[in-house]
């Protein structure tokens, strides 16, 4: 039986875990508040489900809890920073951080990050931007899960983009995705609950259509949109892979799959200052302007949304009735945490719930 916990518990829950596997703990904080936001929008596959993952991989060694995070290169407004093999919610933070303090002194600020990890959803780390009134645009490579269109084997990660932009009234444009069909961390899931996946999403190893999600996971995801998808996805790669100087493609260590080598992920951050071609009052009143007039394109029986507006009334809907946790993820979260951790309110209950059901 899935239960609903409030997301502030879930949140303090996850820190503690990830404290006592030996994160400092604002660093642990920052790592669970980047997966309980994507639970918060709706993106449950990015979501806590991943702390058992990263808890392995911290108590194996090959993340380290205390990186060394630096700014290894700086030329005006473009800069290289060296996560130092920490967690990529804390180094990608910092980055953001990084290039906040020198928004004031350059319009456009860049930060190639090399020597990284998995950091979940983009969306998250565009928050302190868009509340200087900035924009963001994130781009990161992933694990090769993915084959290049015409290809026969896994080259590419789904190697997701995330644009982030004040949009007035309307809340911020946020538009962060993969460039495959589907995230695997979706397949992932279904692997977990036993689940077929659509038909669409993946192939398997012998690159025959498949809804097996462990043939799906042996084999490749299906870029969106075929070549166009590709073509993104390989452009993203030169962006945040081979221009930062972060491992590449087949070399990026796999998040569950290779537990004996760093992943080195890469990613390119901008952050942009709008007051630099358009003064800010006049570029949000053009984008409210820009909304409404797409909205107005709707029928009576259809509504348009813009990038972002659902995964905000998703974050608004949780925040009052609280994020539900399947039985699955439940149970995985129990084994990592420390003995004599309070279980969160709805969650302490659930194995006599599954039960009786």
């Amino acid at each position: 039986m899935n239960v609903t916990v409030h997301p502030d518990e879930l949140r303090r829950y996850g820190s503690a875990i990830l404290s006592a596997a030996g994160l400092p703990e604002p660093d642990a904080d920052v790592v669970a508040g980047s997966l309980v936001d994507a639970n918060l929008r709706g993106t449950d596959s990015h979501g806590v489900s991943r702390i058992p993952i990263y808890v392995e991989r911290i108590r194996r060694g090959i993340v380290e809890p205390h990186p060394q995070i630096r700014v290894i290169s700086e030329s005006g407004g473009a800069l290289i920073v060296d996560g130092g093999n920490g967690m990529g919610a804390v180094v990608t933070s910092k980055a953001m951080e990084i290039a906040l303090d020198r928004l004031g002194k350059q319009r456009s600020i860049s930060v190639a990050i090399r020597n990284s990890n998995h950091y979940a959803s983009g969306s998250y780390y565009a928050k302190p931007a868009l509340a200087r009134g900035a924009a963001t645009f994130l781009y990161s490579n992933a694990p090769a899960t993915m084959s290049p269109w015409g290809g026969s084997r896994r080259f590419l990660g789904t190697n997701p983009y995330t644009f982030a932009i004040p949009a007035g009234r309307y809340g911020p444009l946020v538009l962060d995705m993969a460039t495959s069909v589907v995230a695997r961390g979706k397949i992932i899931q279904a692997a977990q609950r036993g689940e077929s996946i659509p038909a669409g999403w993946a192939v398997d190893a012998e690159g025959r259509p498949t809804t097996d999600p462990q043939a799906a996971l042996a084999g490749s995801v299906i870029p969106f949109g075929g070549p166009k998808g590709y073509g993104i996805a390989m452009m993203v790669e030169v962006m945040a892979g081979v221009l930062t100087g972060a491992n590449i493609g087949p070399d990026v260590g796999d998040l569950y799959e290779n537990l004996q080598q760093p992943q080195n992920v890469g990613a390119f951050l901008q952050v942009l200052d709008i007051s630099a071609f358009l003064p800010h009052e006049q570029f949000v009143a053009r984008v409210e302007e820009f909304i409404e007039a797409l909205k107005a394109t709707g029928t009576g029986s259809s509504e348009v949304l813009f990038p972002g507006e659902l995964e905000a009334r998703n974050v608004e809907a949780r925040r009052a009735r609280g994020i539900t946790i399947s039985p699955d993820v439940v149970a995985a979260l129990a084994q990592v945490a420390p003995s004599g951790l309070p279980t969160p309110t709805g969650m302490e209950n659930s194995d006599k719930s599954e039960e009786v059901s």
